[in-house]
């Protein structure tokens, strides 16, 4: 029998419990989702509708609280690089339990406006356990499902990042009617409650001792120029979110004068959108594999970004809320299947590879806020800009991604 066999085989024996068993698999998921849900999904996006509250209670300035933003996402990216080494520590589940706890943690903490630095500190570590989380839970629990399920199972986890957009635009200002602090309470008692929930719901580690052994190659892999080329594709998304995660309620409640409230039902929209985003992408991509389906995926996602630059129609603004929204998690699962396709027998080099990708998707996306929100502000406050400028960003991950199957050889695409 070939090594590649061996692999296969030794691969589906250790994976094979999970999958019969569809409640252990299931419940994985469900844990999955419950990680994202907390570590994005509340840790994050939730602060976005809290920041007028914080700016009227006069907590922060406007400028101290788009720095608090920044501290997310400077966490966020921290939490990407060191993900691979506290997994190697402590191992991945324990990894996962803990920051679904610092998680609920940073809500409490933040509860009390000690000062601007106490703030900062905790935001920071919110933005962390995101990162480690991001990094982390597909690849605890992707290696224990079959390949045909993957895309869906993948997509069921990253649904907990829309869930918690959802959540931001339809729980926390119910929770603001009880006062900022209740609002940051109910947030860490939900955290709390969640990572209670999936304590014993994720699947056990397989020893060292006898994991899968790894093919020769498999460390190249992580450097190929396939791999290279997704993983800047993968910056490239992030660019392309930035104008719709940041300047979307903003454009319609100033931009096109129809008032916060207005702009708070597009980012409901959004948070629909990235509930069901990642299972329809999951679920196309088991179909017609990850290859095309993410090619799919930035065709689509580059039209829907563009549209507020072409139309401020209402039925052309729901459209492009409801599609970025879902290509926010959506293009997750489509990236990591991607790598599972390029790297198909090392568990090891596909945690690797995923690291590097969700490190390259931080850079870019905290570049992104950065620099659109200076250049929003050079121009004068030029929403169709920032717009055009995202859908070029994917237009241009598409053509990395065409080019790169025709110049480097179409693995398994």
């Amino acid at each position: 029998m070939s090594m590649s066999a061996n692999v296969d085989h030794h691969r589906r024996h250790h994976a094979e419990p999970h999958r019969d068993a569809g409640g252990p698999l299931w419940l994985s998921a469900a844990a999955g989702l419950c990680a994202s849900l907390v570590g994005l999904g509340l840790a994050r996006f939730a602060y976005t509708p809290l920041i007028p509250a914080l700016i009227a209670a006069k907590w922060f300035t406007p400028a101290e609280a788009v720095y608090l933003g920044a501290a997310n996402l400077a966490g966020y990216l921290a939490g990407a690089l060191i993900a691979r080494d506290l997994a190697a520590r402590i191992g991945s589940v324990w990894a996962l339990r803990g920051m679904m706890v610092l998680a609920a943690i940073t809500c409490f903490a933040c509860a009390v406006p000690i000062s601007f630095i106490w703030f900062f500190g905790f935001r920071f570590l919110a933005g962390i356990t995101g990162g480690v989380i991001m990094v982390l839970a597909a690849t605890a629990i992707l290696p224990h499902v079959a390949p045909s399920k993957r895309g869906l199972i993948g997509g069921v986890i990253f649904a907990g990042v829309g869930l918690g957009v959802a959540a931001s635009g339809t729980l926390v200002p119910l929770l603001l009617q009880q006062g900022i602090k209740q609002a940051w309470y109910g947030l860490g008692v939900l955290s709390a409650v969640l990572t209670l929930i999936s304590w014993k719901a994720w699947p056990a580690e397989v020893p060292a001792a006898h994991a899968a052994p790894e093919q020769p190659v498999a460390p190249h892999g992580v450097r190929s120029p396939l791999l290279i080329a997704l993983c800047v594709e993968y910056g490239l998304n992030a660019l392309a979110l930035v104008p719709h995660m940041v300047f979307l309620v903003d454009y319609v409640a100033r931009g096109l004068g129809q008032g916060i409230a207005a702009g708070s039902y597009y980012w409901v929209l959004y948070g629909i959108g990235a509930v069901i985003g990642p299972l329809l992408t999951g679920h196309l991509a088991d179909r017609a594999g990850f290859a095309a389906a993410l090619r799919a995926a930035f065709l689509i996602e580059a039209v829907a970004v563009a549209l507020p630059a072409v139309t401020n129609s209402p039925a052309a603004l729901i459209v492009s809320s409801l599609i970025v929204g879902g290509f926010t998690p959506g293009i997750v699962p489509l990236v990591i299947g991607r790598i599972h396709e390029l790297i198909p027998h090392s568990a090891a080099s596909q945690r690797s590879a995923w690291a590097q990708a969700t490190t390259t998707f931080a850079l870019f996306q905290a570049a992104g806020a950065y620099g659109l929100s200076y250049l929003f502000a050079q121009s004068g406050g030029d929403y169709a800009l920032l717009f055009v400028i995202g859908a070029a960003g994917v237009a241009v991950a598409l053509a990395i991604e065409l080019f790169s199957v025709v110049a480097l050889g179409p693995k398994r695409s």
